[in-house]
């Protein structure tokens, strides 16, 4: 694989029209895996645009960065990779750790230096480049940690209650969760306000 100068090279300026975004760099051997994700709230009116949203069938998102990804990849001879399609899965938790821009949050999800609780991988680019690792600090160590009390049902509070919280997001008293996304991740204040309505009652309904 190699890079290619000029814009073939700005993957910013690739991912941008697709309403992605670089979430940072894994080093991968002589080369790097770029964790890729949604540039919000501009992703939403862009993916509900297209053929996969619309054509009733199964898992739309992940089909749609399949192809989306997978055409990047082709322009810059990367090799795409997916968070979704297995098992066995790729390690993306790992690899978001070794970014230098990923953590484990109070509440055990990830959190990103810029995008906080809610980001989200899309996929990612394996490529022949040096990897450029994050300098910024850990949020959490300096927040007074609302995610750690934000939840109504305590799903967080030892471990995560995955039926505690499916249950409340069913329920009339999780419309708020259900409708505008989940409570405590909402709580974290960096990136706060990024993810539209619409976006999360998607990702809550394949929640459920």
């Amino acid at each position: 694989m190699a890079d290619y100068p000029g814009i073939a090279a700005d993957l910013d300026a690739l991912l941008a029209p697709q309403g992605l975004r670089q979430l940072g760099d894994c080093p991968d051997g002589n080369g790097t895996i770029t964790l890729i994700g949604p540039d919000e709230p501009a992703f939403w009116p862009i993916f509900t645009t297209s053929a996969e949203y619309s054509d009733g069938q199964p898992d739309p998102m992940d089909r749609w960065s399949t192809r989306v990804i997978g055409e990047l990849a082709v322009t810059l001879d990367a090799e795409p990779l997916f968070p979704f399609g297995g098992p066995p899965y790729a390690p993306f938790f790992t690899w978001a750790k070794q970014t230098g821009r990923f953590w484990a949050s109070p509440i055990g999800f990830l959190v990103h230096d810029d995008t906080g609780l809610f980001t989200s991988f899309r996929g990612a680019l394996r490529r022949k480049r040096s990897a450029v690792i994050g300098a910024n600090p850990q949020p959490c160590l300096t927040c007074a940690k609302p995610c750690a009390t934000a939840c109504p049902v305590g799903a967080f509070n030892d471990g995560y209650d995955v039926a505690a919280c499916k249950a409340h997001v069913a329920s009339p008293a999780g419309t708020s969760c259900r409708t505008h996304g989940c409570l405590a991740r909402r709580a974290c204040p960096v990136g706060q306000g990024t993810r539209l309505p619409a976006q999360a009652a998607f990702h809550m309904e394949a929640f459920l």
